[in-house]
């Protein structure tokens, strides 16, 4: 068992990218759940669901591909239990060149670089995404 569950969630995502598969299911948390719908809204997945089965919920992610080829290309994790990083509003940085989107955690939730800037709060950079 892993303490760092944001860290096993992003690894799952891509290594069933790496073998083409449609959905990954991983357990259940609200930080994982956070992330997903900021991938849902950026356009990284298609869809995510909870679903319960004898009292433990599951995250499944439906994950998208144009063609054979998947929407993430990159899924690197910044910010780990052993090393926190955090960016002022003023600091955050692109992922290449604006393709990309940072996930951050911040005061007022799990949201994307685009929108931490719009509302002028910084955080903790949880991952980098293209």
């Amino acid at each position: 068992m892993s303490i760092d569950t944001i860290g096993d969630f992003l690894t799952a995502i891509r290594n069933a990218l790496m073998v083409g598969k449609r959905s990954v299911a991983v357990p259940h948390s609200k930080g994982r759940e956070a992330v997903a719908l900021v991938l849902k809204n950026e356009g990284f997945i298609k869809d995510f669901s909870v679903d319960a089965l004898d009292n433990h919920h599951t995250l499944t992610i439906a994950l998208k591909y144009v063609g054979s080829e998947p929407v993430i290309h990159e899924l690197n994790r910044v910010s780990k239990p052993s090393r926190r990083v955090y960016e002022s509003s003023n600091a955050i940085t692109s992922v290449t060149g604006g393709l990309g989107v940072s996930i951050l955690t911040t005061s007022q939730g799990v949201m994307s670089d685009r929108q931490a800037k719009k509302l002028g709060i910084g955080g903790e950079v949880i991952c980098h995404v293209w």
